[in-house]
């Protein structure tokens, strides 16, 4: 008898079909609307296998649930959305998708750096809306990238591609993160700081770290309070890991100068959200890694993962 399997979101047939050889599957035939709450506690209650978003909340009144359970596979880096304890004492594997999207959401990363410091959403806003009568001096002007002083927070593999990408522009880079990397500090180039530091030194700060309990808020009031008045945070990583009140108040009040934004607290962000209506504020509906090529990828090797652990081999990223 096949495993069976569900899958919350519509995928590439040619990788359903690739599922289908191996296992019975169902699918949310959706792609662009959640497979609701009642909907997946029921699918889930007989199937071997499943293959989730990062949307869908993967927590212990679901897993109680799922009798047959032996797999969740995330495609997605981040496994937030999973209670990991439980799905562990339940002897659930818990994989994730990490390395596909490296390059591309270090592309996105400075691109969003590069559209704040520049103004380039609300400059093509201004065009469109008949704003741009003459010329003037300072009209619409930014922030300068090139050798300015980036700090990340947070080291990954993330964090190094967008070292890469930042070298080209001749900027400094300080660096911050739960363990000093000396290694990467000789390859690239780069100078380990307290975050109090990186903070007060950098024109541009990248939060690259993951989302846990303890970087839950991890810059908030005071951290902002330290940053430059002329500083761009920029966040692609996740929503929580910034108090999204205290963001608002630097912005407003122009303690920082601009922010761009991939990830928030909630999401999708309500319209009506506050940092939705300030100028100084670039946002977008994290879209880190969605290229075409690197989603595909994503798909696959969320696939892989799910029939590598239902075929008893290891799958090749356990979380738990």
């Amino acid at each position: 008898m096949k495993p069976k399997v569900y899958i919350t979101r519509r995928l590439n047939g040619r990788l359903v079909k690739k599922i289908e050889e191996i296992c019975d599957v169902k699918m949310w035939e959706e792609e662009d609307v959640e497979v609701p709450r009642d909907i997946l506690m029921k699918e889930v209650q007989e199937v071997d296998g499943l293959l989730c978003m990062l949307t869908e909340k993967i927590d212990e009144e679901l897993l109680s649930g799922a009798r047959n359970l032996k797999v969740v596979s995330n495609m997605a880096v981040g496994y937030n959305n999973i209670d990991i304890t439980a799905a562990k004492n339940r002897g659930v594997t818990v994989t994730n998708t990490p390395g596909v999207l490296t390059e591309t959401t270090a592309d996105l990363t400075f691109t969003l750096l590069m559209a704040t410091a520049r103004r380039i959403v609300e400059s093509s806003d201004y065009l469109r809306e008949g704003k741009w009568e003459t010329w003037s001096p300072m009209q619409l002007t930014g922030q300068d990238v090139h050798r300015a002083t980036l700090g990340i927070i947070g080291m990954g593999r993330i964090g190094e591609a967008v070292i890469k990408r930042a070298k080209g522009f001749d900027m400094n880079i300080l660096y911050h993160n739960r363990n000093r990397k000396h290694g990467i500090e000789e390859e690239l180039g780069v100078v380990y700081a307290g975050l109090e530091e990186l903070l007060r030194d950098s024109d541009f700060v990248c939060v690259l770290t993951p989302y846990t309990s303890e970087t839950h808020h991890l810059i908030s009031e005071r951290e902002f309070s330290l940053m430059k008045e002329t500083a761009v945070l920029i966040n692609t990583a996740r929503g929580g890991i910034v108090d999204e009140e205290a963001l608002y108040h630097a912005l407003k009040h122009r303690k920082i100068w601009a922010a761009g934004l991939d990830v928030f607290e909630q999401e999708p962000v309500p319209v009506d959200h506050p940092l939705l209506a300030l100028p100084n504020v670039v946002t977008l509906p994290h879209i880190g890694s969605a290229s075409i090529q690197t989603r595909l990828k994503m798909a696959d090797l969320a696939a892989e993962n799910l029939l590598r652990a239902l075929t008893k081999q290891t799958p090749k990223h356990v979380v738990v």
